[in-house]
């Protein structure tokens, strides 16, 4: 870790401050932590046996500062020994009743009939000698100590019930989750092992660690939300990071006064950043007046940047860039992160808000940004990266970009900070990434239902200042007074959409009933796999080769081997070096945990300056005839596909027509072995099919289906293939069947209802899962019966497979990084069985010894000067409001 990015609170080993404004005091979530430990410890399950390994969590040495974020007990269920969910903890029975619990088992046992006059012993020595039956009548005495005896009889009988049926459930749940593991255990050696008596360490529960980069404040609200207001209800460590100031042309008005306010830059950003705070303190607090700390650090890059830490949840952070914005959408302006990357300027210039405690300007050159951002990812070590989408396309009929410029260049940064973050960091953990669809969102169906949609409304209604009361007590303002007028913006609030990561084919089962799983992290394609229907899980092993996108898509060849496609990203020495490619990789044997090199595809797109690179993620199906084929969607918002030859080789990307299509593809082959490709538009759904196994697909035709959120889902059923999506404003899930014969036909068009949410649906046999309202997982296993909801918040989308005859398998990578599998009977009232975590947690190791910064040069203002801001105020103790005017001192 780079000595110039220091996190708030680093300290060293000795706890002495490190001098770079970084070190806080305990925040309130570690004050009384003891006492509230202690009060957990007095808990007790209805299994014993089980209950010593659900311990709290102690916390890891580098959550031992402000800047890190404390953990939460109740996210991710369990480890795999713990099928237990957290709400089943009850309080412990008096002590009294618990001594004659841990005696009752010694009581049922035969030899205790010897031992009895010594348990009563004051009442026998107070009796005559006699027959040992004699002397127990005695002891028992009269008047109801026969019944106290036998209700203590029924009490232990009861318990040995209650135990009995927590090991049953324990043994069957291990059985169908951990398979030869428990078979092997079964079968080993029953001498006593000294080593097993000790229980090992508790793992505790990792919520997993999000920072989110974004070009402009409001980016996060718009285009990431609900995502990032689950993430905080869930207590998730959120950071969120701006790039810009978001300064525009200044003017903090709405359009009835725009024209006779005076533009002040500064001034706006500084509203901006009030805004922000508001808005994250109501989503983690309820109160947007909530305070904050605010302090300087400087970054890797060379420059400084604002560090906000939430206090009543020190585990919210705001992190502020402050480089200057492009002001424009579309148009040319050098002095941008556009121009910076293209090298039409060689340093971008900072645009530091009024309000803020960075008071040195500074500038940026190309690497700078990326090293910054490096830093960045150093300190806080997330699990889960989220970003604009890099690649947002032009719209057809005006050539223009189909998102803020500043957008998709900051995305860009983000994905070069990301590969040398992944390359050259070794200490870390692992990292996913999850792209969002930004301006698009407003031309396509509404993915969220009313609720959601009005919780979201509300959040920007904050940021934007409706009530204009001086809540923060800063002269330039609390909110964006320009998008006042309509918070909601062009429809952005009524949406969410990933603009890659959306394929739920990337758990894959083999002619063993083994399960493999394919997702991407730290830039390379994590493998985990399970040998045979009950074997241990093995992974996350990465595949060589760097640089691939979220969403992978797997599919099974004629000669039973898995073959992975995805998209790959490449930097050259030149911005026009800047490349998107379809990639696979294919297993060297059937059910081999080796796979070939990555082999590229190309990319239907010329050059990036046309599209942008906007190519989707690959959807990949084999016809009857084992012929391999794979499609995206390209820039234009037409099909286009390349087909696997009989000598292996790959013809060109052919075009197949379609317009205005959106989001990925998906593919299937019906009973006759049949291809069928399917793409959603802004209004329906379009389909192609081949006529006969092996012939050419045929040209595009509506399906007249109504319109769709985006992600649909195919598989190949019922003689024909079954589509899954979700219907606009609502979330539930909608399902038809289409078949081929005689060119495609649509029918059972049936609404499954759901629990609200977004994004893609995966199926398999009888179930079904996606993402709930709130970002959990829900499931149905059976038509008519209620959806479940899990206490999972996961990456992308969900995957399932069949794996063998009557299971179903299910699979979803948490925001730790973490695959979680479970299974189920492929039968309607079925039940999901306990989530077992796969691979050692995904724990962040612990942070290095920081060292001081540099002394300033000397031509550097000293440190008395308001340059050099003040320790921050400790969370202990509120401070003013962090955008009032004693903030802007610090």
């Amino acid at each position: 870790m780079s000595d110039s990015w220091q996190g708030p609170g680093a300290r060293d080993p000795q706890g002495a401050s490190n001098g770079s404004g970084w070190e806080q005091q305990a925040g309130p979530s570690e004050q009384g932590a003891q006492p509230d430990r202690a009060a957990r410890q007095g808990r007790q399950r209805p299994c014993p046996a089980r209950d010593a390994r659900q311990q709290p969590y102690q916390g890891h040495p580098q959550e031992q500062h402000a800047y890190a974020h404390p953990p939460r007990q109740d996210v991710y269920p369990h480890s795999p020994e713990q099928t237990h969910p957290p709400e089943q903890t009850h309080q412990a029975e008096p002590r009294a009743e618990s001594a004659e619990v841990d005696a009752a088992p010694a009581a049922e046992a035969p030899e205790a009939e010897a031992a009895a006059p010594e348990v009563d012993a004051p009442e026998v020595d107070a009796e005559p000698s006699g027959s040992r039956r004699q002397a127990r009548r005695r002891a028992r005495g009269k008047d109801g100590a026969r019944d106290g005896t036998r209700r203590r009889r029924r009490r232990r009988g009861g318990l040995l019930k209650v135990v009995a049926f927590c090991v049953v459930t324990t043994v069957g749940s291990l059985i169908l989750l951990r398979g030869n593991e428990l078979l092997d255990r079964l079968g080993t050696s029953t001498a006593p092992d000294k080593a097993a008596e000790t229980p090992a360490a508790p793992e505790p529960p990792d919520p997993g660690r999000v920072l989110q980069v974004i070009a402009h404040p409001d980016d996060d609200l718009y285009f990431m939300n609900p995502d990032l207001r689950y993430s905080i209800s869930a207590g998730s460590p959120v950071t969120s990071v701006y790039l810009t100031s978001g300064e525009a042309d200044g003017i903090n008005a709405g359009s009835a006064k725009a024209a006779t306010t005076k533009p002040d830059k500064p001034a706006y950003a500084e509203a901006r950043q009030n805004g922000i705070r508001a808005a994250y303190a109501k989503m983690a607090t309820g109160d947007r007046g909530s305070p904050w700390t605010r302090t300087v650090v400087p970054t890797k890059g060379g420059g400084h940047a604002e560090v906000d830490v939430l206090v009543a949840k020190p585990q919210v952070n705001l992190v502020w860039l402050q480089l200057r914005e492009a002001g424009t959408v579309y148009d040319n302006a050098p002095n941008s992160l556009h121009g910076l990357w293209d090298g039409k300027i060689p340093r971008l210039d900072s645009m530091l808000a009024s309000g803020t405690p960075v008071t040195q300007p500074f500038s940026y050159s190309k690497d700078q940004v990326v090293q910054t951002l490096v830093g960045i990812l150093e300190q806080y070590r997330p699990t889960t990266v989220r970003s604009q989408d890099p690649t947002p396309g032009r719209y057809p009929d005006t050539k223009r970009y189909a998102d803020h410029q500043d957008h998709f260049y900051g995305a860009r940064f983000v994905q070069l900070a990301t590969a040398a973050y992944a390359k050259d960091v070794t200490d870390r953990p692992h990292f996913t990434v999850q792209n969002y669809a930004g301006y698009i969102n407003g031309s396509l169906p509404s993915a969220l239902d009313p609720d959601e949609a009005k919780e979201k409304l509300d959040i920007l209604g904050t940021y934007a200042w409706l009530d204009r009361q001086n809540h923060c007590n800063s002269p330039a303002g609390c909110g964006d007074l320009k998008i006042s007028d309509q918070p909601g913006g062009n429809r952005w609030s009524d949406s969410i959409n990933y603009a890659r990561g959306s394929s739920t084919d990337w758990l894959t089962s083999d002619a063993q009933q083994g399960l493999w799983a394919f997702k991407v992290l730290d830039g390379q394609v994590a493998v985990w796999h399970r040998a045979g229907p009950a074997g241990r899980w093995k992974g996350p092993d990465l595949l060589p080769g760097t640089g691939m996108d979220p969403g992978v898509s797997t599919v099974t060849l004629a000669d039973g081997r898995t073959a992975v496609f995805g998209t790959r990203t490449s930097f050259g020495a030149k911005p026009t070096d800047y490349r998107r490619e379809v990639v696979h990789a294919v297993q060297k044997q059937p059910g081999s945990e080796e796979f070939t090199e990555w082999q590229s595809l190309g990319t239907p797109e010329t050059a990036d300056e046309n599209w942008t690179s906007d190519i989707s993620a690959p959807a990949v199906s084999v016809d009857g005839t084992g012929q391999l084929a794979a499609y995206v969607r390209d820039g234009a918002a037409g099909l286009r596909g390349r087909v696997q030859q009989p000598n292996g080789s790959w013809g060109p990307w052919e075009k197949y027509g379609g317009t205005d299509l959106h989001g990925s593809p998906a593919t299937a082959t019906d009973g006759a072995g049949r291809r069928m490709v399917f793409a959603a538009t802004s209004k329906s759904v379009v389909g192609w099919t081949q006529p006969t196994p092996g012939a050419p697909l045929g040209q595009v035709t509506p399906t007249g289906l109504p319109d769709t959120t985006l992600p649909l889902t195919a598989d190949g059923r019922e003689g024909g293939v079954r589509l899954w999506f979700r219907k606009p404003g609502s979330g539930n899930v909608r399902t038809a069947l289409i078949t081929g014969e005689g060119g495609l036909k649509v029918s059972q068009m049936t609404d499954l209802g759901g629990l609200q949410g977004f994004g893609a649906v995966t199926a398999s046999g009888h179930l079904l899962a996606g993402r709930t309202a709130g970002g959990q997982l829900g499931s149905e296993a059976g038509s008519g019966r209620p959806w479940e909801r899990s206490p999972l918040l996961f990456v992308g989308a969900p995957s399932s497979t069949m794996t063998g005859q009557g299971l179903v398998g299910l699979a979803v990578v948490g925001l730790d990084a973490r695959l979680y599998v479970t299974s189920s009977a492929d039968a309607p009232g079925a039940h999901l069985a306990p989530w077992q975590p796969v691979g050692p947690r995904n724990a962040p190791p612990s942070l290095p010894s920081p060292v001081s910064p540099p002394p300033p040069p000397a031509s550097s203002p000293s440190p008395a000067s308001p340059a050099s801001p003040a320790p921050p105020t400790s969370p202990t103790s509120p401070a003013p409001h962090a955008s009032g005017p004693a903030a802007a001192t610090r």
